[in-house]
């Protein structure tokens, strides 16, 4: 079944390749086809998931090279399963926010479901060696996309994003091998790696975990290893930049959940720095962000400061920090999306991202006032929308392992509502000067803007679904930590 689900934005990529390039609207359509038929098939794999069983579902396992022990296998478990359904559903966003991109749309749309296949690739891989191929990949769709597509700045935005994260893949991958070689498991399959790799001395799992984290912290990413993210979000179009917050971001928090599976001892270890580290990224990030001027580059800093949050709860190594971490990831995929489109929608209307130059738009524009006031509200973990939820679940694990520091962690949060505030109250009132109503919503749009909406409120009311489906792995990562 994840074959098929593998299958099906690469169909759609195949289809795309034979239609005639000065035909648009069909290559539009063939891409949101697809993207919707891969929304559907992941839903139901997600609710055929047994949340009631910690282990693998659906899995299935193709031997690549034996004598290597590289195979092709794929599972989800309650961690990747939530992550399989935000891809699919952030894609089919971001060809739903695509109607402006009219020059070269066929190679852009196959991009994209390139793109999507190897997002699904990374989070359903249960071979280490499929792991790092996908990850590896996700690299050649994403340079085109912001490479050929993106603004005045996009060829430095891609050449620093492919070499900051193929850079921390080096470290990555150098990590995996190592553990391949000194554990002689001759197998990069996750269950038997990860038993192998239990044996080995703490000395020895700190060192590789480093190594892991430096590459998945990239990604994530972590201050200082987040030098790419705000040229490449400002300049990315702003589908991409959807996907670049909304799931890629994940990947690294993803892998780093993965790696803590793999030398659980050593996160552990680490777990205290890895709190500094999510803390400093959470003030660094809002701090900046609040200081911006330019819509998206105050949306990717905000970015920032979410991950912080993201790691800080992985540092907990508790329950119920954990399920925090797990869920702020999902939260703010759907909350950075909606940022994201907000802006580009903004962007297109008034041709400026500047906040100084953006205001009334209650007047001149209900409906995205509207969105704006959402996604803000969103992402300050507003009751009532999913941040909430995580960032409850985030503190409640900090303050159980951490005590009073979680102070820090609120200092934070305030000054993301500081900015978060200060922005709506821009945006929706500020100066009158400005009344010319501004194009409506086209149905594509509104499509996209209400799936993102209706998820942040869906979780944000009703998170036990989303609370259920990842508990079973929660727990069963919980038991591997000593002590």
């Amino acid at each position: 079944m994840l074959r098929i689900l593998l299958f099906l934005p690469l169909l759609g990529a195949g289809v795309i390749l034979f239609l005639p390039p000065r035909a648009p609207g069909l290559i539009r359509a063939t891409a949101t086809l697809a993207a919707v038929a891969t929304v559907v098939f992941a839903t139901v794999l997600v609710l055929q998931f047994d949340a009631t069983q910690t282990g693998v579902q659906f899995f299935e396992t193709h031997t690549w090279n034996p004598r290597l022990g590289t195979s092709f296998s794929l599972g989800l478990d309650g961690l990747s399963a939530p992550m399989v359904l935000l891809a699919a559903l952030l894609c089919l966003v971001a060809v739903l926010a695509s109607g402006n991109i009219r020059e070269r749309a066929k190679g852009y749309y196959l991009l994209l479901l390139l793109l999507e296949a190897s997002l699904i690739g990374v989070f359903s891989a249960r071979d280490w060696s499929l792991f790092y191929v996908f990850w590896e990949l996700t690299l050649i769709p994403l340079f085109f996309l912001i490479d050929r597509w993106g603004g005045e700045q996009r060829h430095r935005a891609a050449l620093n994003f492919v070499l900051y994260t193929m850079g921390g893949s080096v470290f990555m991958l150098m990590a995996l091998l190592a553990v391949y070689d000194i554990t002689n498991a001759f197998s990069f399959d996750m269950s038997a790696l990860q038993q192998a790799a239990r044996t080995l001395p703490l000395g020895i799992q700190t060192l590789l975990f480093v190594g892991l984290f430096i590459g998945f912290g990239v990604k994530m990413p972590i201050v200082p290893l987040h030098g790419w993210l705000p040229l490449a979000h400002i300049e990315a179009p702003v589908p991409v930049s959807i996907l670049l917050s909304g799931i890629l971001l994940k990947m690294g928090s993803y892998g780093l959940l993965r790696a803590a599976e793999l030398l659980p001892q050593a996160m552990v270890t680490a777990s205290f720095w890895l709190a500094v580290i999510g803390i400093v990224s959470i003030l660094y990030g809002a701090v900046l962000a609040w200081r911006q001027h330019d819509l998206k580059a105050m949306i990717a800093y905000s970015s920032i400061s979410h991950m912080g949050i993201v790691l800080f709860a992985l540092a907990t190594l508790t329950p119920a920090g954990l399920t925090g971490a797990v869920m702020q990831m999902i939260a703010h995929g759907f909350t950075a999306g909606l940022l994201f489109l907000v802006a580009g929608l903004i962007y297109e209307r008034t041709h400026t991202r500047d906040l100084a130059a953006i205001s009334n738009l209650r007047e001149r524009s209900p409906r995205l006032a509207f969105l704006v006031a959402i996604a803000f509200l969103a992402g300050l973990g507003q009751p009532g929308t999913a941040g909430f939820v995580a960032e409850m679940h985030a503190l409640l694990g900090g303050l159980e392992r951490f005590g009073a520091w979680i102070a820090l962690l609120g200092i934070g949060m305030l000054i993301s509502a500081a900015y978060a505030l200060r922005t709506v109250g821009r945006l929706l009132a500020g100066p009158r000067q400005a009344r010319e109503p501004l194009p409506a919503l086209c149905h594509a749009e509104f499509t996209a803007a209400a799936l993102l909406v209706i998820g942040i409120i869906t979780l944000g009311v009703w998170p036990s679904p989303a609370l259920n489906l990842i508990q079973g792995s929660i727990t069963g990562l919980v038991k591997l930590f000593p002590g």
